[in-house]
Parts: structure tokens; C-alpha cells; sequence
């Protein structure tokens, strides 16, 4: 199989390796010359055979808009384009309508493995028709893991990127209950070894996980996370998440709270739990910390 491949970093550089190791011809294009296999988006697609197969590799919203757009003009009828970022479910319908008016077919596809995808595989969850998924398959069978799972056609256009938004929703929740018993255990001072006990955890618990796996790894190269500031990201797909479920009452307390702890992550100073402070001030005369005291230093 030959297949156009757009983006080529941290994602899309190790797909490009795995698929080649596979066998199939990959040729790759990247606004960076360095890593880049051509000089331009045309160049990519005139070195494909027809049905051509581009796969788009690029960050979400207007980059991922800007590169579809650009790849209907220089596609033709029976070609199929996937996207495999991390757009929102929404875009999908918008891509697939646009690219169906030079009957281009369109693909897209959740993608999970991050760094460690080039050794063990991607776990992929595909969208689309039937017969635009067929066209792809020897991409998909090169990039899942050398296992029966790891790639299902999930269901029409846009059931991929739901399916990874669902995901990424699910992963917010582990990793913060994990981020918060590591934090109990700290706090105490009873638990002498910590990232022994998580360690424990990782075989013959109910609670193992490859998420616990890192948390460990991660401890093992810095014992109390000295060097990392507590400050969390959030890709969208959690906020993606949360507004799904309400758009459909489906209840997602968990999720929902741990990515609003991300964004308590972000504040120096939540005005929030000053507002707490405050009134248990005033309805209890309890003490609180003065905006320049120390928070390590109990209040006189």
C-alpha cells in the first residue's frame, strides 16, 4: 500500500516508521523541511497511486480545517482522506460533507498510543464508510498493536473521534485518582515508601493499569515530583466529553470533576476557596491566612 502521510511529529513521525517497518510506502509531508519526505502538499499526492489515501496528522480546529480543504482540490472521485488528530466529533459531519462534493471519501479515526505507539502499537477507532474504511485497512493493520484488539470500525463518520473523545474523558478520571491517592499517601506519615506501595499495586491488583505503570516510572525518576510543577493541561476531549453528556443526560460526575481540577491546577490563588475562607470566617470565627502569609506557615 502507498498512503500520503500529513504531519510527521511527535504522533505522526512514529507512524510513518511503524507503517514503513510494516512494508507500506509512506510518504510524508511536514511543514518542517527536516523531517519532511516532499516539498509541498501537491508534491505528496502527485506521488501516490490513484485511490489515493492521505492521512492527516495535524493539531485540531483550523490546521486539520486548512489541510482538508487544500487536499479536496488536489484529490480526486474514489480518493479517501482520514483524519487521525484529535478533532472534535462535530468537524467530522462538516470534513466528510465537504470532501463528498468531489465524491472524496472520508475517514475518521481516534487514535491512542502516544510516544509509545511506535513499539506497541496504536489502539484505533474508525468512522466512516464502509468501503472508505476497506481502503485503509493495511494502514490500520501496520499501526494497531500485534494483538486480536486494537482497531474497530466504530460506526458512521464521526463515531472514531466520539469513541477517542470518550476515551481521553475516562482517562482524565483515572489519572486523577491516581494523582490523588499518591497525594494522601504523601501526606501521611506513617507510609515510609510510597512509590513502593504504588509498585505494589501494578501486579494482582484490581487497580493496575498502564496509567499506574507511569505514575511509577515517573516517581522512580523524581521521588516527590520536585521537578514538576502541579499545572495540568487539558487537550479539549475532556471538556468535549462533559458536554456530550449533557447533551444527551448522561450523568459523568467523575469526569467532570477532574477536569475541573485541572483547571484549579492553573490558579495561583482560587478565588473560589478565598470565598470559602471567608465565610467560615464569618459564621465561625475561623482564622484565616492573611494574601501575603505563607501557606506553610500556620496562621498566628
Amino acid at each position: 500500500m502507498h498512503i500520503g502521510l500529513v504531519g510527521l511529529g511527535k504522533m505522526g513521525g512514529n507512524m510513518r516508521t511503524r507503517m514503513r517497518n510494516a512494508g507500506l510506502t509512506v510518504v510524508g509531508y511536514d511543514r518542517d523541511p527536516e523531517l519532511s519526505d516532499v516539498g509541498s502538499l501537491a508534491e505528496m499526492v502527485e506521488q501516490l497511486p490513484s485511490p489515493k489515501v492521505v492521512w492527516v496528522m495535524v493539531p485540531h480546529g483550523d490546521p486539520t480545517h486548512s489541510t482538508i480543504t487544500e487536499l479536496k482540490e488536489l484529490l480526486s472521485e474514489g480518493d479517501v482522506v482520514v483524519d487521525g488528530g484529535n478533532s472534535r466529533w462535530t468537524d467530522d459531519e462538516i470534513h466528510a460533507a465537504q470532501l463528498a462534493e468531489k465524491n472524496i471519501g472520508y475517514v475518521d479515526c481516534g487514535v491512542s498510543g502516544g510516544v509509545w505507539g511506535l513499539e506497541n502499537g496504536y489502539a484505533l477507532m474508525a468512522g466512516g464508510d464502509a468501503a472508505d474504511v476497506a481502503k485503509v485497512q493495511p494502514a490500520f493493520d501496520a499501526l494497531r498493536p500485534d494483538a486480536e484488539n486494537g482497531f474497530v470500525h466504530a460506526g458512521r463518520v464521526g463515531a472514531g473521534h466520539f469513541s477517542k473523545m470518550v476515551h481521553n474523558g475516562i482517562e482524565y478520571a483515572m489519572m486523577q485518582a491516581y494523582a490523588e491517592g499518591y497525594e494522601l499517601l504523601e501526606a501521611v506519615d506513617m507510609v515510609d515508601n510510597v512509590t513502593e506501595v504504588l509498585n505494589s499495586w501494578r501486579v494482582g491488583t484490581v487497580v493496575r493499569s498502564w496509567l499506574l505503570d507511569l505514575l511509577v516510572k515517573a516517581l522512580e525518576d523524581d521521588p516527590h515530583l520536585s521537578q514538576i510543577r502541579g499545572y495540568a493541561e487539558d487537550s479539549g476531549e475532556g471538556r468535549w466529553t462533559v458536554e456530550a453528556a449533557i447533551a444527551n443526560a448522561v450523568p459523568a460526575p467523575t469526569i467532570a470533576a477532574s477536569l475541573f481540577a485541572r483547571f484549579v491546577s492553573r490558579q495561583d490563588e482560587s478565588a473560589a476557596m478565598q470565598a470559602v475562607a471567608a465565610m467560615r470566617q464569618q459564621f465561625g470565627g475561623h482564622a484565616v491566612r492573611a494574601a501575603e502569609e505563607s501557606p506553610d506557615v500556620p496562621p498566628a
